[in-house]
């Protein structure tokens, strides 16, 4: 099923996406699968490939397990306790979970852990996905148990990145505390009812027929189909079930809070929900981007597109992506039902054919955040390297730039570097490019090569220029003016 293109999404960049999923599911990944292509509006586009075990076709409102997806909800729960004043991130676990107060910790001078060690996946605790998958039915009772019997630790607390099922868990017994309220019940009334999500639920046996796909395993050559595990105290690390339809539009909310034109702070603040989207612990080794671990999300850094928020989610007989751009607020959200799929890694490969086709550079976003200020300090840098002038200079720049660098070498410099060009033309300036909207860089095309300039503003009101490089470009070769 197809919907309408939105956020200059072409219908070709939309059949690349179907493509990667159908040619997975076609390869023996799973017996099924269901995708969505979303903006911060929700869902624009849809897919699926592959047969429910019924034989049914899934479609955009047949629900998956999305595992460890539900961390995001985690996450937007405790920050929404926050934001009412009702806990701290930097309070002690045990503030909240007082079974954790006779946890011994893995040395002498360990810090107390910390929600937001935990929610940064920064709490010392190990990596836990083979065992912490097998979790979810855990009761109360088992997890004090286990917290009384004593936890093993990889690293000091607060110091390394390592990914803890277990600290999810902890952090949805503090919601309980604190909220008076069930986890589950809390996350149902907060936000699955108030943004629609219908098609989202704890429970299983929520769905009848073919409204659900059932898990599965490959075994001796053939889909083994295997019961799903009930609700429980792990239920905050990967307990939900959704569908294309509703995790597109979570995540679109989510994306939502960096849109400049919205104004959406129901349920959770377009503050806290910026927060969840930016890196707080480094992430060494899983990413050929540089990654960091937000609140309840991952988020790289995309050196031609900006910033992208995702996470992954994968228990026995499912396996589940979303993954969208923070500045388009443009995403992929992925379902198959099997162990060990992969289909993070198809979704993945989808999302960066539709960022490619849809914006293949970021650079004209850049030149649109840049402030106004910006703009006339181009014109004036450009006005003077024409035709300099002290008084003008220092009018328009700060006193560094002649403590740097004194005029009288400046203008010898400058001279150089127009005479290396053979003089500017006055053509338009070209190839401007920002990373910032207080820098600028832009060239002035010269007779013979061109002038490259890079300016800095000041965080003053109004800014000032604060840093002038200008360089001669090839085929001249000459000195660059800092």
């Amino acid at each position: 099923m197809k919907g309408t293109t939105m956020n200059g999404i072409t219908p070709e960049a939309l059949a690349e996406v179907d493509r990667v999923f159908t040619r997975q599911q076609a390869g023996g990944a799973s017996p099924s699968a269901a995708w969505g292509v979303f903006d911060r509006g929700g869902l624009v586009h849809s897919g699926s490939a592959g047969a429910l075990r019924s034989g049914a076709t899934p479609g955009p409102d047949t629900a998956y397990r999305i595992a460890s997806c539900t961390k995001s909800f985690t996450a937007a729960a405790l920050l929404a306790l926050r934001d009412e004043g009702q806990l701290g991130l930097d309070d002690p676990i045990s503030a909240h979970v007082p079974e954790f107060a006779d946890v011994v910790l893995p040395s002498a001078d360990s810090p107390a852990i910390t929600l937001r060690m935990l929610l940064t996946m920064s709490g010392g605790l190990p990596t836990d996905d083979p065992w912490g998958d097998r979790q979810e039915s855990m009761t109360r009772e088992e997890l004090n148990a286990l917290l009384a019997a004593g936890l093993s630790f990889d690293t000091i607390p607060g110091t390394t990145f390592s990914y803890s099922n277990l600290g999810y868990a902890l952090l949805g017994r503090a919601i309980e505390t604190v909220s008076g309220s069930g986890y589950r019940a809390f996350v149902r009334e907060r936000f699955i009812e108030p943004l629609e999500l219908h098609r989202t639920a704890f429970e299983f046996d929520r769905y009848t027929g073919d409204e659900a796909a059932q898990g599965a395993r490959h075994l001796d050559g053939t889909w083994d189909y295997v019961p799903f595990s009930g609700p429980g105290a792990f239920s905050p690390i990967g307990g939900l079930f959704s569908t294309v339809n509703d995790l597109a539009r979570w995540a679109g909310w989510l994306a939502d809070a960096f849109d400049p034109a919205g104004s959406d702070e129901r349920v959770l603040s377009r503050a806290s929900r910026r927060e969840m989207q930016q890196g707080q612990r480094i992430v060494p080794g899983r990413s050929a981007h540089p990654m960091g671990y937000g609140l309840g999300l991952f988020v790289e850094h995309y050196e031609s597109q900006g910033p992208v928020a995702s996470h992954s989610g994968g228990y026995p007989g499912c396996s589940a992506h979303m993954r969208w751009s923070t500045e388009l607020g443009l995403g992929v959200v992925a379902f198959e039902n099997a162990t060990f799929s992969r289909v993070p890694l198809a979704t993945t490969r989808a999302f960066d054919l539709l960022l490619e086709r849809t914006r293949p550079s970021r650079t004209g976003f850049l030149l649109e955040q840049l402030w106004p200020e910006t703009r006339e300090a181009q014109a004036a840098v450009t006005a003077l390297l024409a035709d300099w002038s002290d008084d003008a200079a220092r009018q328009l720049f700060t006193p560094n730039v002649e403590l740097d660098m004194p005029y009288p070498q400046r203008r010898d410099a400058l001279a150089a570097a127009l005479r290396a060009v053979g003089g500017l033309t006055g053509a338009p300036a070209r190839d401007e490019a920002s990373v910032a909207p207080s820098q600028l860089s832009w060239s002035m095309p010269g007779h013979t090569g061109a002038v490259r300039a890079h300016i800095q503003l000041t965080p003053e009101r109004p800014p000032r220029v604060q840093s002038l490089r200008v360089e001669t470009i090839a085929p001249a070769a000459g000195p660059m003016l800092r």
